[in-house]
């Protein structure tokens, strides 16, 4: 006599442990950066480091400001007293030395910008897009900062003042001023363009899928 024959067991249902599936193999994709890719950290995450970001690079605009007001040439000025009061003019009329201090801050804030780069791709090297703001927006804030730094350090702001107390003839240095505006971008721009190239040189790569996994792979024999 042949055992009856008894139909097989009905398939168990997966739905309640879809929740508990295998860890992914080493070496993919998923096991490298997780469930949801290589997006990084959360978006909460990445606001909170951006703010420290932007707190971070404004606050150091406070070295750029005293930098730019004890390397900045002087601009010399001479008063004189006429039947009309107090006349102020240049002593050198063909110096360079207005252009000299929007060239110290220009040049300084390239370098400020540079290394503020440099310092947050080491600290994130995956960085997103809000950190990346923030490195711009932190340079424009610690620009400012520093050109007024440097304003209020500087030689007293009423020169026909200052012409005064010092006496007819006497030379005195001119305001501590920022003729061109453009330089307060110079850090963002330079702090961006730094941060882009040591992200497409030395930033993580897409790990490459092993060969013969990719979508157009030979089917098994």
């Amino acid at each position: 006599m042949t055992a009856p024959l008894t139909p097989p067991p009905p398939p168990h249902d997966q739905s309640s442990h879809q929740a508990w599936q295998a860890p992914p193999p080493a070496g993919t994709v998923e096991a490298q950066y997780g469930q949801y890719g290589q997006d990084g950290p959360g978006m909460k995450t990445e606001l909170r480091q951006a703010a420290v970001i932007v707190l971070a690079v404004a606050v150091s605009g406070l070295l750029l400001g005293l930098l730019w007001w004890w390397l900045a040439p002087h601009v010399p000025l001479v008063g004189d007293e006429s039947t009309k009061g107090w006349v102020v003019y240049l002593k050198d009329t063909e110096g360079e030395q207005a252009v000299g201090v929007d060239g110290t801050f220009t040049l300084l804030a390239l370098a400020f910008g540079a290394v503020s780069a440099v310092v947050v791709f080491l600290w994130r090297r995956a960085a997103g897009v809000p950190l990346v703001v923030a490195l711009g927006i932190g340079g424009v804030l610690g620009s400012l900062l520093a050109w007024r730094l440097g304003v209020w350090l500087g030689p007293e702001q009423d020169v026909i003042a200052h012409a005064k107390a010092v006496g007819k003839g006497v030379t005195f240095s001119a305001p501590l001023k920022l003729g061109a505006k453009g330089a307060l971008l110079a850090w963002s721009l330079s702090a961006l363009l730094v941060h882009l190239g040591l992200t497409a040189l030395f930033g993580p790569r897409d790990p490459e899928p092993p060969y013969g996994d990719g979508p157009y792979a030979a089917p098994p024999a």
